[in-house]
């Protein structure tokens, strides 16, 4: 960090959802697991398509490792789909 960000206080950027992990097809949907960093762990998050609609599904749950928040950012988004099907896009 230079010593003109540290006297006027900029920050390092947020860690932001980016795809850790390909995507899984699921009743016609698509999944994509994309767990957010936060402090220790990571926040449950996927995004989930069909016919060019989307939905970012992001919980309040969060895991210590990054694979088991990859499965069950997946696992919440089939029950999402499940339980909602196509409402989920509107």
């Amino acid at each position: 960090m230079s010593l003109l960000s540290k006297l006027f206080g900029a920050r390092p950027k947020p860690a932001t959802a980016e795809p850790s992990h390909k995507a899984e097809e699921y009743n016609g949907f698509a999944i994509t697991p994309m767990p957010i960093k936060d402090g220790p762990g990571w926040r449950l998050s996927a995004l989930i398509q069909k016919d060019g609609r989307s939905h970012t599904l992001v919980r309040a749950d969060i895991i210590n490792n990054l694979d088991e928040a990859a499965a069950a950012s997946v696992a919440k988004a089939k029950r999402m789909i499940d339980e909602q099907g196509d409402r989920l896009f509107g």
